[in-house]
C-alpha cells in the first residue's frame, strides 16, 4: 500500500507541477483549471486538489490526463478566459507536446493502477467509471407475438427475464459491471420499465432499434454520431447500420454475411456497433452502446470489452486511438456454428468505421 501511495503522490506532484510551473508567471489556480477541464464533464476545484494531494492523493481518470495533456500543450489554452483547446485545432509543434504530455501522465497513471496489456501498452477499462453514480442497463424486450409462456405473469412459473431479449448479452455485462465496480449499484431495465430519472445515471444500452425503442430515443439525442441504424428491405431479419455522408466520406451500409450451408443461409459474420460517449441526458456520466443488426451482434460488441482473451489487447487499442475515452465504433462479429467470438480491434479487418467527437471539435 505504500508503495501505491508513493506512486499516486508521483503523479500528483507532477499534476501541481504542471499547475504552477509550466507557465509560473499566469498564475493558474485550481480554480481556472477546473473551469477549463470541465469542458468535457463538470470537475470541481476540490477534485482536483484531490488529485494534487501528496497525503492522499486521489487518481485521476485517463480522460482527466488527456485533458491536462491538451490544456498543457498550448499556451493558447490561457487565451481569454483557460480552456481547452480541440485536438484538431493544435498545431503540429503543439499535438507533439501534447503526445509527450499524454505518455507521461499515462505512464504514472498505468504505475499507479497496474493497467497494461501484455505489450505494456497503456490500457483503459472500458466499463469502469470515475463517477460512482447507478449504472442502468437498457435491455430490448421480446415482441408480443413471440413470448414464451412463462413471460406471462398469470403463469405459475412466471420469470421476469423470459421478456428480456438479448439474454446472453445482459448476462455478460452485468456480471463484468459488477465485478469491475462492486460498490456501484447496477440495475437492468426493459425499455417499458425505464424511469425518466434513471436516464441520466450511465447509460448501458443492449440491442437495436427494432427492439428496443429506448434505443431510437438515445441515438437521436447523439445528433452528432454519424452512424445511425434504419429498416433497409433487402435485409428482413434486422436493421442494418448506416454511416452518413460527410465532407470527409461517402455514405456507405453495412450488412452482416451469410452463406448457403445445407440448403440454408447461415449468418458468418454480423456487424455490431460499440460506443462510449457522455450521457446526453447528463454529461457528467456516461453512454455505453453495444448494438447489432442481430443479437449475435450486439453479444459480439459486449464481448469485445468483456472477452478475457481479447479484453487487454482491446482496451490497450481503444486507449490509444481514443486517448478522451469517447467514441464510437462499428465492427465486425465472426460468427462460427453459431457460436459468436469477440471481435479483436487489433485487426484492421475487425474494424469497420471509427469516429470520435473530439476530432470534430
Amino acid at each position: 500500500m505504500a508503495s501505491e501511495n508513493g506512486r499516486a503522490a508521483r503523479l500528483a506532484r507532477r499534476l501541481r507541477d504542471l499547475r504552477e510551473h509550466e507557465w509560473p508567471e499566469a498564475n493558474i489556480t485550481q480554480v481556472h483549471l477546473a473551469r477549463a477541464l470541465s469542458a468535457q464533464t463538470r470537475v470541481a476545484p476540490a477534485t482536483l486538489s484531490s488529485w494534487e494531494s501528496l497525503t492522499n492523493p486521489k487518481t485521476p481518470t485517463p480522460s482527466r490526463l488527456n485533458a491536462y495533456a491538451r490544456f498543457f500543450a498550448t499556451r493558447r489554452s490561457l487565451e481569454g478566459a483557460p480552456h481547452l483547446i480541440p485536438l484538431a485545432e493544435l498545431d503540429e509543434e503543439e499535438k507533439e507536446r501534447f503526445r509527450e504530455l499524454e505518455d507521461e501522465l499515462f505512464a504514472l497513471h498505468s504505475a499507479v493502477v497496474g493497467e497494461s496489456a501484455p505489450n505494456g501498452e497503456f490500457r483503459r477499462q472500458v466499463l469502469s467509471f470515475e463517477d460512482p453514480g447507478p449504472v442502468v442497463i437498457i435491455c430490448p424486450e421480446v415482441p408480443e407475438g413471440v413470448l414464451g409462456p412463462l413471460a406471462k405473469e398469470d403463469d405459475v412459473n412466471h420469470n421476469r427475464l423470459h421478456k428480456y431479449a438479448d439474454l446472453d448479452a445482459l448476462l455478460e455485462i452485468f456480471g463484468h459491471l459488477r465485478a469491475l465496480n462492486p460498490e456501484t449499484h447496477v440495475l437492468h431495465r426493459l425499455p417499458s420499465d425505464v424511469q425518466q430519472a434513471e436516464l441520466q445515471n450511465h447509460l448501458v444500452v443492449l440491442g437495436g432499434v427494432g427492439w428496443n425503442p429506448t434505443v431510437r430515443r438515445v441515438l437521436s439525442s447523439l445528433r452528432r454520431l454519424p452512424i445511425e441504424q434504419y429498416e433497409d428491405p433487402r435485409l428482413e431479419t434486422g436493421e442494418v447500420f448506416r454511416v452518413r455522408k460527410a465532407d470527409n466520406r461517402e455514405e456507405r451500409t453495412y450488412f452482416p454475411v451469410t452463406e448457403e450451408f445445407e440448403g440454408h443461409q447461415e449468418l458468418v459474420e454480423d456487424v455490431a456497433l460499440l460506443a462510449r460517449l457522455p450521457n446526453p441526458f447528463n454529461y457528467g456520466r456516461t453512454l455505453t452502446i453495444c448494438n447489432g443488426v442481430h443479437s449475435k451482434g450486439v453479444l459480439g460488441a459486449v464481448l469485445t470489452i468483456t472477452d478475457e482473451t481479447v479484453r487487454p489487447s482491446n482496451e490497450a487499442y481503444l486507449a490509444q486511438r481514443f486517448p478522451s475515452g469517447a467514441f464510437a465504433m462499428l465492427v465486425r462479429v465472426p460468427v462460427l456454428s453459431g457460436k459468436v467470438l469477440a471481435p479483436d480491434l487489433q485487426n484492421p479487418d475487425a474494424r469497420v468505421f471509427e469516429w470520435s467527437p473530439d476530432e470534430e471539435d
